[in-house]
């Protein structure tokens, strides 16, 4: 059998990057952005191919990205951010509705978008993994990037 099979790339020179982070728990953001920002600098994506903005809260996230995502700028965006589960129903809310709206942005739009808003009980969780996790949607970003250039 002779397929043509298109082989996942982490080519970052050339690529266009927005990321938006979540101000709400810093910490945890600031992270987050270090571990997205180091791995793009070692995909070689150059620091003036990188835009970068913040938002109030997870909830902002959505519409950021989707005013980048139209705006025929970016090859790839990644939102950043952290929801950490309280003693109220509004860790539902506010984690279910940035994931849909995310993910309808980059439906909507046919801009990949790297999701790492942490979801977790706590802040030791969100803390343990948030520098991999913001390189790990480093690399999705552009592994998406590149792929939806082959397929054009």
């Amino acid at each position: 059998m002779s397929l043509h099979e298109l082989e996942p790339s982490l080519a970052g020179q050339g690529l266009r990057i927005g990321v938006v982070q979540s101000r709400f728990n810093e910490d945890i953001g600031a992270g987050l952005r270090s571990g997205c920002l180091a791995e793009l600098d070692r995909l070689s994506v150059a620091d003036t191919d990188i835009t970068f903005a913040t938002v109030p809260g997870a909830l902002e996230l959505p519409l950021t990205l989707q005013a980048m995502a139209q705006s025929g700028r970016f090859d790839a965006l990644v939102a950043l951010g952290a929801v950490i589960r309280g003693e109220t129903y509004h860790f539902e809310i506010v984690s279910n509705e940035s994931a849909r709206g995310i993910t309808d942005v980059q439906l909507n739009t046919g801009i990949p978008i790297a999701n790492a808003v942490l979801t977790t009980e706590n802040d030791d969780q969100a803390l343990v993994r948030m520098v991999q996790k913001g390189g790990e949607a480093a690399q999705a970003a552009i592994e998406m990037a590149n792929l939806l250039k082959a397929l054009k």
